[in-house]
């Protein structure tokens, strides 16, 4: 093979999934730099591929780049993986990917599954314009004010979100964006239980806290765009209420509080709240 670095896209969850190039690929470079070395040698023996391996994760010292980069300038062809799905999105292969670039040596992708395209491929959701948010933060207040940010976003929204957290992000999401903002959950794509299920927002809160399997497995979660010219009023009696409540606590928390009483997002709230000051 020529020497380069190869953006090797694996299954998500379905092994069937692995393209007859990728597979072609691990088969025939030099050396494979897995994210977990143990979760892609359970895919290598599935394919019959006895490919030496080494590890390359975000935790992995500057010279275990340097070494890949190293190897690639001798003439030999290094393959990139990640646990699932394409790398460098949401993980740090894009580092390397820029070190192989700086060195003047080739990159090539091979494509394949990749879990927010998939997800956002069935979700029913606009797909004209996304944008990828990769996980958000695990701390309550950082997650809600990075909500509130995205709020108004003329895009889809994907993120990619752990079990434990699924509940409260529905929650922060109906408090951010309203509850009747368009939503969807991929789960466990391409795998035995894969679920698709597109809502409200606050429709999706109710079953997602009704229904403890829908906290298990890989979750995506997507969020319709913002509506485009909904401008949002409030009629005389909350503006008073939103800007009493403003009078003896934070803004931000009078805004949060009044969104779930109104079910206007906080995020809005906030804005007309501080342009009232």
């Amino acid at each position: 093979m020529e020497p380069a670095l190869y953006i090797v896209a694996t299954p998500i969850g379905n092994l069937g999934d692995m393209s007859t190039r990728a597979r072609s690929v691990l088969a025939g470079v030099s050396v494979i730099a897995a994210e977990d070395t143990r979760r892609t040698g359970q895919l290598l023996n599935h394919e019959g591929i006895d490919t030496p391996m080494m590890a390359y994760h975000e935790h992995s010292p500057s010279s275990v780049a340097a070494s890949i980069v190293e190897r690639i300038a001798a003439g030999e062809a290094v393959a990139l993986v990640s646990d699932a799905g394409t790398p460098t999105i949401s993980d740090p292969g894009y580092r390397l990917v820029r070190d192989v670039q700086d060195r003047g040596l080739a990159v090539v992708p091979i494509p394949g599954p990749c879990a927010a395209i998939v997800a956002l491929s069935a979700a029913g959701l606009p797909s004209d314009r996304f944008a990828f948010e990769g996980f958000l933060p695990s701390k309550t207040q950082a997650r809600q004010r990075r909500l509130e940010a995205l709020a108004s976003a003329p895009a889809t929204l994907i993120f990619y979100e752990a079990p434990h957290r699924l509940v409260a992000c529905i929650e922060d999401l109906v408090q951010a964006m309203g509850p009747e903002r368009e939503a969807a959950i991929g789960r466990e794509l391409t795998k035995r239980f894969e679920t698709v299920r597109r809502g409200r927002l606050d429709e999706l809160a109710a079953w997602v806290s009704a229904d403890a399997d829908q906290t298990r497995g890989e979750l995506v979660v997507m969020v319709a765009p913002a509506p485009s010219g909904s401008a949002v009023t409030l009629d005389t009696e909350l503006v008073t209420l939103l800007r009493g409540m403003a009078e003896h606590m934070p803004p931000r928390r009078a805004a949060k509080l009044l969104a779930a009483y109104s079910g206007i997002a906080s995020r809005d709230l906030y804005e007309l709240l501080s342009g009232s000051q």
